[in-house]
């Protein structure tokens, strides 16, 4: 029979799924600022720690592919001078940004929004795949030459911000923790 005395739990010490060697936990109540660890916990008390806000990336990532989709359609009604502009472009806009969110649902896009591969190519297909369809459906024009266009244009869109967010990560990950070398003595 193990002999503890008043009470209290030994200290244990375990190691984590990925996180190597646990702390010893000490005995003594649990609060709010402390929750009580148990073998196997990380060190967050059960809860995994954020490497990022929740929902921040993903917000701006679909605030980024709307807004660039409302620039296609401006620049497209702006180049055969068409008038109504707010209304006119949202008009353009509307099938597009359908087809976005759609290709954001299939794809799942809030968990990786700003990678290319797949994320990025899955909305792409989807925002020129539905937004034709709808347009055709609607009785909107689909000339080929607009389908090319729109192809070309929303690769450079929506595949161009996320290519330019991945070689800033890719730079500054290279970059962190590494000294320029006309630095080094």
């Amino acid at each position: 029979m193990s002999s503890t005395s008043s009470g209290s739990a030994p200290s244990t010490s375990s190691t984590g799924p990925s996180d190597g060697p646990m702390p010893a936990t000490t005995p003594g109540p649990r609060t709010a600022d402390r929750p009580a660890s148990t073998p196997g916990s990380d060190r967050s008390g059960g809860r995994k720690p954020a490497t990022r806000r929740p929902g921040t990336s993903a917000t701006g990532a679909a605030v980024a592919d709307a807004v660039l989709v409302l620039v296609f359609a401006a620049i497209g009604r702006a180049s055969h001078q068409e008038g109504d502009a707010v209304l006119g472009v949202l008009t353009t806009a509307w099938p597009f940004l359908a087809g976005a969110a759609i290709g954001w649902l299939l794809i799942r896009a809030w968990r990786a929004p700003t990678r290319v591969w797949p994320t990025g190519v899955v909305v792409w297909v989807a925002a020129v795949a539905g937004g034709m369809v709808l347009r055709a459906v609607t009785g909107a024009g689909i000339a080929p030459s607009f389908i090319v266009v729109a192809t070309i244009t929303l690769a450079v869109f929506l595949l161009g911000w996320r290519a330019v967010v991945a070689l800033i990560r890719r730079r500054s990950r290279r970059g962190a923790g590494s000294l320029p070398k006309e630095n080094l003595l």
